[in-house]
Formats: structure tokens, sequence, C-alpha cells
């Protein structure tokens, strides 16, 4: 039976949108950052996503997001894709064009936050980043964290015109515009919210950019290979078992970094704190991680 979802063609089904460890001291830990992500390639994640949302990149100065960027990818062979992107188009630019440099095999751009622009505004934004480098882009559409949704037409225009615009990670919750896109141009699309991988696999998503990946990539993959062949009972039963872990990743009281950098070290990997804004896990969040290793069978 043939696939019956495509593959991924530049950086692999399954990304962990990788967490950035911090020092008690506030410091970048990048002895931490290259043994997390060894350890994140050595369990399953076919790709990292550095310096991005998860990977609180909006507190990294500019040179810690270069250091970050280096280091990780010269720990690991699988392709690490870089957050350089900004509401700033300029200095997402000035970043952008050091990436190649640092060995990123890809770039990761969002939509403006903050701002708010208008769709044409977006839409230079991103054509400005992709100008500034040979590498693949993914763009990001997350308008939970932006504030603007980036609009179906400028999407089409960006993945049909821009030759090295070639994925989307989607966060927006909107199978059906994904869907509709996958229809009308050529792109490797991915989940962006890890609990609607599933319904997005269905309309022809070729993965994930993960932050449950974190210690969830080997079933990420195994439920991408079961819509390949066609399974989606066994789909199904994988989606299942990852629920626990969806629920305990983000609260409004616990958010994604801080919940991940709270259930790493159950699993013997030291993923440092956050930076302000985001404070220490809240009391609990420990208890719940164990409880989510224990469902899964993991050490905890």
């Amino acid at each position: 039976m043939p696939d019956q979802i495509p593959a991924p063609r530049h950086w692999g089904a399954v990304l962990t949108a990788m967490v950035t460890p911090f020092a008690r001291d506030g410091r970048l830990d990048l002895d931490a950052a290259r043994k997390l992500a060894r350890w994140l390639a050595d369990h399953g994640s076919e790709g990292l996503v550095v310096a991005a949302t998860t990977g609180e990149a909006t507190v990294l100065t500019d040179d810690e997001r270069l250091d970050l960027v280096r280091a990780v990818s010269e720990a690991v062979t699988i392709p690490v894709v870089a957050g350089m992107g900004s509401n700033d188009t300029l200095h997402s630019i000035h970043l952008t064009r050091q990436a190649k440099g640092l060995g990123a095999a890809g770039v990761i751009a969002v939509s403006p936050y903050y701002s708010r622009p208008p769709q044409a505004g977006i839409e230079a934004h991103f054509r400005a980043i992709a100008e500034a480098t040979p590498l693949p882009v993914m763009l990001y559409d997350v308008p939970l964290r932006t504030g603007r949704r980036v609009a179906h037409e400028v999407l089409l225009r960006l993945l049909r015109e821009v030759p090295n615009i070639v994925a989307l990670k989607d966060a927006t919750g909107d199978p059906p515009a994904a869907a509709r896109l996958l229809a009308q141009a050529d792109f490797d699309l991915y989940s962006g919210d890890d609990a609607y991988t599933l319904p997005l696999l269905a309309v022809g998503a070729v993965g994930v950019v993960g932050t449950t990946t974190h210690w969830t990539a080997p079933l990420f993959a195994s439920m991408i290979t079961a819509v390949r062949r066609g399974d989606l009972v066994a789909a199904r039963a994988i989606n299942a078992r990852l629920q626990p872990s969806l629920a305990y990743v983000n609260s409004d009281a616990c958010v994604f970094p801080m919940a991940i950098k709270s259930l790493l070290p159950l699993l013997g990997v030291e993923a440092g704190v956050c930076r302000l804004p985001l404070p220490e896990a809240p009391a609990g969040t420990q208890d719940r991680a164990r409880e989510v290793c224990r469902a899964l069978g993991l050490a905890g």
C-alpha cells in the first residue's frame, strides 16, 4: 500500500522545539544544551528547532542565540532549524544571514508578534527573511501568540513564489484551512500543536514540530508511520496514549518551557531553569510530571 501521507523533504517528520537550559545564576548553559540535544537525537527526534518560542528566544541576547545555534548544530548530526525571527524585520534579517555559518539546516520565521501588522506587512516580513538566506525556510503561523493570523492568500503566494520557503508550522488549530492550502501549494506542513498532529496528518501534514516530543518522539514517529500505512486504528490508539502528556505540557499556570524543564530531570536529563518572565514551575508540577512518565512507562 502506498504511503497515505507525504514524506518530509528537508528535516524529518518528528522535530522537537528544544527548550533552552539556563543555569540558576541566569547564564545560558551551552554544555547542558549540547547534552540535551544529543539526548533528544538519541531518543527519537529527527530534527531540532532551536532558539524559537519553546526555547525562550525572546529572552536571549543576539550573541546567546547565535552561540546556542552553533553549539547545538555542532553537537548533533540531525538537522537543526534555527529560530532567527522576531517582530523586527531588520533584526530578523541580521540574525538570519548568520544561520548558515552556524551550521543550521534551515530557518524558522515567526509571523511578527505584538505589532499586529496588516497582511501586506506580514508578507513583506517573510519575503525579506527568506531573501536573507540560501537555507530552506519554515514559516510559523501562531495567531494566539502573534495576535494576527496569516491570511490564506498571503501563505499561498509565499509558498508558490519564494523558492526557499518550503514549509509551514501550523499552530492555527484549523485543519480544514490547512487542507485547502495543501490542495493549492506544494510544501511540507508540520503540526505546530502536538494535539492537532493526528488531524493534520489526515489532511497531508508530513510531521510535527513538537513540545511533548522531548519525551514522546518515538510515539509520534509510530503514529506517523501508522497513518502512512493507512492504519487509523493504531494511530488513534497511539494518540490516546499521548493524551496525559498533552494535558500536562501547557496551562495558564505552567507553560511549555516550565513544564518540560520540570519533567526532563525525571528522565535523567538536566534542562536548567527558565528566565523571567517565566517563573519557577508551581508546586505539584513535578508530581504531575511523574504521573505522565508512569503512564508512558518511562523512568520517573
